[in-house]
């Protein structure tokens, strides 16, 4: 994740995430090319048989209707987030402190864009209309991940995010290129190996400001102590009040439980803290032999609940401008629309003349 441009130690267990991205890609291609007999395909021990087997579910099979709506529910509020999650670093663009760091933040930024159409297609082969999620979102029938709605107060706010929030989106993230659903799994390979380049961007921000001026060094010790535990919050509710995690694992869409994902996220980041030089704000942070593990403070799981009902720093904010960019892009998408329907219209000429 971090190629040679830091020590060793900050790159080992970011090197691992990657490493189980490249083998969640083969094993893709491997699923594909063992194949059951799908005779059978209408039957509904179709489905339990391709789980059983590990392999995926492709658009057109036969699937349990809870199955389609849960994978709708979270492919969706994926894509959201990537869409919203724009706002908090794109407010940063205009205020980069050079023009190599305002370069970087653009295709960051942009990365994140092209992540939610990855997203909204892969939701698109259940049978579901991206302008019907895009309404879902607008009137807040559907979800985006908390972590969005606190604000970027100073530069260093950019790479906290990218440290921590975008490597928290990479431990959540890479098990679900090995998910069942074929579109998806497929979707986050590439999205998890661009995640990385974010949490790079990200980690040299902080890395370069805690060997700044004093100034600079307390900003950055800031934003981490800001975004510590929201981060912490990205995984869920604990495992013991999660209401979805359980079928979905069934169903082999998710790999991990929510705490076994938090506690990676930890124990990974307790070692690239050290390589910073910076404090992660948790005065009962330690190791335990026992566990093999860090043993840590969770995050406020009321704030959560608080954050996701509507009542963070910045719900309103965000889904008001979000609301405001649709208005504003009405034109574009009515502009591309006619220009389809012409470039049909000449396409279906075309053929009739031929004929």
């Amino acid at each position: 994740m971090y190629g040679n441009d830091f020590p060793t130690d900050a790159a080992s267990s970011g090197g691992e995430l990657l490493e189980q991205v490249a083998a969640a890609e083969a094993a893709l291609r491997e699923a594909a090319e063992r194949t059951l007999d799908s005779a059978d395909n209408a039957e509904t021990d179709y489905f339990e048989r391709i789980i059983a087997a590990d392999q995926k579910i492709e658009p057109r099979d036969a699937m349990p209707e809870a199955y389609r709506r849960t994978l709708i529910r979270q492919i969706a509020q994926h894509a959201h987030s990537e869409i919203i999650g724009m706002q908090p670093e794109g407010n940063w663009i205009t205020r980069a402190p050079s023009l190599k760091r305002k370069a970087i933040l653009l295709a960051k930024v942009q990365d994140e864009a092209g992540h939610g159409l990855y997203l909204y297609a892969a939701a698109e082969t259940l049978g579901v209309s991206r302008d019907e999620l895009v309404e879902k979102l607008l009137s807040g029938k559907q979800k985006y991940s908390s972590i969005f709605n606190y604000p970027t107060l100073t530069w260093a706010d950019v790479g906290a995010i990218g440290w921590l929030v975008d490597g928290a989106a990479i431990v959540n993230q890479v098990p679900l290129c090995r998910s069942s659903y074929g579109p998806y799994a497929r979707a986050m390979i590439r999205i998890c190996k661009e995640e990385s380049f974010h949490q790079r961007q990200g980690f040299e921000i902080l890395y370069t400001l805690a060997r700044g001026t004093p100034a600079q060094r307390e900003m950055a010790q800031d934003a981490v102590n800001r975004w510590w535990y929201p981060s912490l919050a990205m995984f869920g509710p604990p495992d013991s009040a999660s209401v979805h995690t359980a079928q979905s694992m069934a169903w082999k869409i998710k790999r991990f439980t929510n705490d076994e994902l938090r506690q990676r996220f930890v124990d990974m980041c307790v070692e690239q803290a050290k390589v910073l030089g910076l404090t992660l704000p948790d005065p009962n942070l330690r190791w335990n032999p026992e566990r093999g593990s860090y043993d840590f403070t969770p995050p406020d799981y009321d704030e959560l609940m608080r954050v996701i009902s509507g009542h963070g720093p910045c719900n309103q904010q965000r889904m008001a401008r979000r609301r405001a960019a649709h208005i504003e892009g009405e034109w574009v998408r009515q502009a591309a629309s006619a220009y389809a329907a012409k470039q049909q219209q000449r396409q279906r000429q075309q053929e009739a003349v031929a004929a």
